[in-house]
């Protein structure tokens, strides 16, 4: 699936999906959000921001919000069109992300959620010397996650794919 077929996707259930796009010393940083526009009031249901790596070979993920309100399919959305996008115009097939030690409770919902999309633990992310610059990447500890693009895009397919069965 393409960018421009998610987007239509999303049309036909009343969500925009926008991307921004900003190139800065070799890196890319990327915005994503999942909308919906009723008269001149816009609501933002989801955003991913990130950037890819210097080497063109993968997207780092450094923020996900989706409202618990969000209408169905928001989140698949959101994600679809993130991998579809790395796919597309970075030639990524690696996603990795970390899912931020905040408090305990949710720190486990973040790594179980992100599982459930397909991310595959790598490594906890704490206060050893080796992990210095993840966290100064990261900006704190957690769970660093890795998945690969195309095999997160064809799972969310099936789940999106009920849309076009409704």
């Amino acid at each position: 699936m393409k960018v421009v077929d998610l987007e239509k996707l999303g049309s036909s259930i009343g969500l925009l999906i926008k991307i921004q796009v900003r190139e800065t010393f070799g890196l890319c940083f990327f915005r994503i959000v999942v909308a919906e526009q009723k008269d001149n009031i816009i609501k933002i249901w989801a955003e991913m921001k990130g950037w890819t790596f210097l080497n063109k070979k993968g997207i780092q993920l450094d923020t996900l919000r989706i409202l618990s309100k969000a209408p169905s399919f928001v989140s698949e959305l959101i994600w679809a069109t993130t991998m579809a996008w790395a796919i597309e115009k970075k030639a990524s097939n690696k996603a990795r992300l970390l899912a931020i030690f905040d408090s305990e409770g949710y720190s486990k919902k973040l790594v179980r959620y992100f599982k459930l999309i397909g991310f595959k633990v790598v490594k906890e992310v704490g206060s050893s010397p080796i992990d210095l610059l993840l966290r100064l990447v990261w900006g704190g500890a957690g769970t660093l996650m890795t998945g690969e693009c195309n095999s997160l895009l064809k799972k969310l397919e099936k789940k999106l794919s009920l849309i076009e069965e409704s």
